[in-house]
Formats: structure tokens, C-alpha cells, sequence
């Protein structure tokens, strides 16, 4: 019987507690591999894998570049790799970030679904923004299973949210639910092979490394008036599949929340930047007013104090705006 036996979960914020409490109730004889990310940044110390490992019945390991996938093991994404699953193998990806993260999830969950279809299980569990909603989507296309942690028991919602907004979601549950959940998919048989998106698999390709060139951006998005905030290239549109996405053409992707939140990011540094260069102003302005006046140039210091002044409009304009919620 062709059983599902693949096991892809992530999350961001509040995940690491989430997946020690989820791999604390799997067994021992747990007949799958699972595959795990959570957002650790680009100077992480790997050292998830000897945490969760401690208290858990099954093996768990930080992944390793070409190494053979074991039923009864899980593997954690080490920092600033995409993890990824390619045929009976795990590979480390430099692949361009998505939603600003390397190792990010919708790669995981793309890869899975490429190489295992149906047998493929994908979790979301708690994190900001909405990565894995993509991904989560794409592994229903290709047949697979899919399952998200019930919001109002995340310790940060965002991520079930989006993930429950992008498809429809095959189970949602609580965390304290979950281990068993797992188990009880692991025990059913498959459902029967999909074609698998064409778009699918190029994706996979860009996070393991291939180049994201004009022809292979083409695609699978169409260009738009929306700039790229980690390169400054064109960013175009994904054509196929939800949440609303994006890619430059270096290969960084985000989906339109992820996105809204970098550039609302970049305003607000803009915006501080742009205070801090007002607030030197005011200085210089009111320096070369007190100059003028003890030199007798009473016009000039009448000028550089109505300078001065809206100087210090425009300053408390920008120091209100960086204050707004």
C-alpha cells in the first residue's frame, strides 16, 4: 500500500516551542521522514536540531547537504539554506530569499510536493506574514495533504491565517492535536499521482540555486510597476496560483502581505533618514542666523530665520508621521 509518508512542517514565531510540543507526542516508530523550518536568519548556530532531539522519541538532526531521507528522522533546515527534497535526498539551497527568509518554507513545501505527490503531508503552525501559504497551496496541486494549526491557538496567527485564506486547507487543529493528526494521515493509504505544475518545479529550481533568468521569469509572472526592495529590480507578478506573488528577476519572491510589510519598512527608515537630515538643518540654519545678527546683516538673519522656522515645521511633520501606528 502506497501510504503517506512525508512529513514537511514550519513556522516562524512561537514555532520552535510549537515543534518541540508537536515532536514530543510523535512515536518512536513513526513510519515517516519529516522535514522541519522555522525563519532562524542568516547566522543561526543550528542548534534546533539537538533541541528538539532531546525530548523527543524520534531522531532529529540538523539536514545535511546529499544525505538519504530515513523513515523514524527529521531534519531541520540549517540557517540561511532552503531545505529541500529532491527525489529519496535532502539538498541545502542558496537560492534567493523568500518573504525575506532563507530557509523559508514554501520552498520545503514545493519540493516535497514535487518529489512526492500525494504521499506528501505539509503543516503550517504559528508565525508571522504568510510564508507557506504558496507553498501549502502548491502541495494540494500536486496531490498532497495539507494541514494548518488552528488560529486562536497560535501563539502568532498570521501564518494559519494566510495559509487557510490561499486554498482550502485539508485539516486545521489544535497544536495539542497535532502529533496525533500526523500519525493518523501516516497510517492512510495515498491518493492517486497528479501532473505536476510545470511552474511548480521551476520554483524548486530557484531555490536550490538556478538562475532566475528573463525566459524562466517570463513563465511563470508577468512584469509590473513594483520594485524589488532587496535587489531594486522589476518585480513581476505570479501568474498562477494564490496568495497574490511576486519575483525579481534575481530569483527574491514574496507574496503581496510580505512585501507590503518590507516597504512599509523602508518608508519608515526613509522617513527617519529624512528627519535626522531636517533635524542637522534646523542647526546649521539656526547657526547662520545667530551669524548674520552679530555681523549686522539683519536681512540675511531675517531669511535664515523664517528658514529656520519651516525647517521646524517640516521636522515636526515628519517626526508625527514616523509616530503614527
Amino acid at each position: 500500500m502506497n501510504r503517506r509518508d512525508i512529513i514537511a512542517i514550519g513556522g516562524s514565531l512561537g514555532a520552535v516551542d510549537a515543534v518541540r510540543q508537536l515532536c514530543q507526542g510523535l512515536p518512536g516508530d513513526l513510519a515517516a521522514s519529516m522535514f522541519i523550518v522555522i525563519h532562524v536568519g542568516a547566522k543561526g548556530n543550528n542548534l534546533l536540531g539537538e533541541i528538539f532531539n532531546a525530548q523527543s522519541a524520534i531522531s532529529i538532526q540538523t539536514a545535511v547537504d546529499g544525505e538519504v531521507l530515513r523513515p523514524g528522522h527529521a531534519y531541520v533546515a540549517p540557517a540561511d539554506h532552503h531545505l529541500l527534497v529532491m527525489g529519496d535526498r535532502m539538498r541545502l539551497g542558496r537560492g534567493p530569499r523568500e518573504n525575506m527568509a532563507r530557509p523559508a518554507l514554501d520552498p520545503l513545501f514545493r519540493s516535497v510536493g514535487v518529489s512526492f505527490g500525494p504521499r506528501a503531508i505539509a503543516v503550517v503552525l504559528t508565525g508571522m506574514l504568510n510564508d507557506g501559504a504558496a507553498g501549502l497551496a502548491d502541495v494540494k496541486r500536486c496531490g498532497g495533504i495539507t494541514v494548518v494549526q488552528t488560529p486562536a491557538d497560535a501563539f502568532a496567527p498570521d501564518m494559519p491565517m494566510g495559509a487557510l485564506q490561499a486554498s482550502d486547507v485539508d485539516y486545521r487543529a489544535p497544536l495539542s492535536n497535532m502529533a496525533e493528526l500526523l500519525v493518523k494521515l501516516c497510517s492512510e493509504e495515498a491518493g492517486p499521482a497528479v501532473e505536476i505544475p510545470e511552474n511548480i518545479r521551476s520554483e524548486v529550481a530557484i531555490a536550490l540555486g538556478r538562475r532566475a533568468d528573463a525566459e524562466t521569469t517570463a513563465r511563470l509572472a508577468d512584469p509590473v510597476a513594483l520594485t524589488c526592495p532587496a535587489c531594486g529590480g522589476v518585480l513581476s507578478q505570479i501568474k498562477q496560483g494564490s496568495p497574490l506573488r511576486f519575483r525579481c528577476q534575481v530569483g527574491h519572491a514574496y507574496t503581496a502581505e510580505a512585501l507590503a510589510s518590507e516597504q512599509e519598512g523602508s518608508v519608515d527608515e526613509a522617513v527617519r533618514v529624512a528627519l535626522r537630515i531636517m533635524e542637522e538643518r534646523i542647526v546649521l540654519t539656526q547657526k547662520m542666523a545667530e551669524d548674520a545678527r552679530r555681523s549686522g546683516r539683519d536681512a540675511a538673519a531675517a531669511l535664515y530665520e523664517k528658514r529656520l522656522n519651516d525647517s521646524r515645521t517640516y521636522a515636526d511633520v515628519l517626526l508625527k508621521a514616523i509616530a503614527m501606528p
